[in-house]
């Protein structure tokens, strides 16, 4: 009986460390992606050769997926690499929006439509609606600004004016911003 409390207790005492650690984690995600508003980068779709892994755009160029990419990157996470190895494994359960025959590990973690299934495949899917409780710091959050256009940014702690919704960090088109969008467009992926 004392040996099945002492295994217990273990238990206990490691879910509670890695809930804690999670919850660091995203706290970490969220500050990295404030971090990345005080660079200055002009919105540029382009498609760049870069290296790999641990490849990114030119420092001042960028897009929504860069936002992600980097904010992940500077917690020692690297999407090209995750993505990629992925999808070499795994090439027919990403979109195939771009007829493609193979993986290409300068562009697929730059595309929004990847990163949703590389989230849904690897991290925790959450629930999508309209209340603002349920989206905190850390949470990765996809839209659909219409027709096929597809969008992806990351929830951070600072507030909207009002003290109701977590602002949001991402670029559509004027850069790295922190910005009050959570609602503004219809939310298609919500991921921690």
């Amino acid at each position: 009986m004392k040996k099945c409390l002492v295994i217990f207790k273990i238990i206990l005492f490691t879910i509670s460390i890695y809930g804690q650690s999670n919850t660091v984690l995203y706290e970490n995600l969220a500050e990295a992606a404030m971090s990345l508003t005080k660079q200055k980068v002009k919105y540029d779709p382009s498609y760049f050769k870069i290296k790999y892994p641990n490849g990114d755009v030119p420092s001042d160029r960028g897009v929504c997926t860069d936002v992600v990419i980097r904010a992940f990157r500077l917690i020692g996470i690297d999407l090209q690499k995750e993505v990629h190895q992925d999808m070499r494994t795994h090439f027919e359960k990403y979109p195939n929006l771009w007829k493609q025959i193979r993986p290409d590990c300068n562009i697929d973690h730059r595309r929004v439509p990847n990163l949703m299934t590389y989230f849904t495949r690897h991290r925790t899917v959450l629930i999508i609606n309209q209340n603002p409780q349920n989206y905190s710091p850390g949470d990765i959050v996809s839209w659909n600004l219409g027709g096929a256009v597809t969008h992806i940014g990351i929830v951070v702690k600072q507030k909207s004016s009002d003290g109701k919704r977590h602002m949001i960090i991402h670029n559509i088109g004027a850069g790295q911003v922190i910005e009050d969008c959570l609602f503004k467009y219809k939310i298609i992926g919500h991921y921690k």
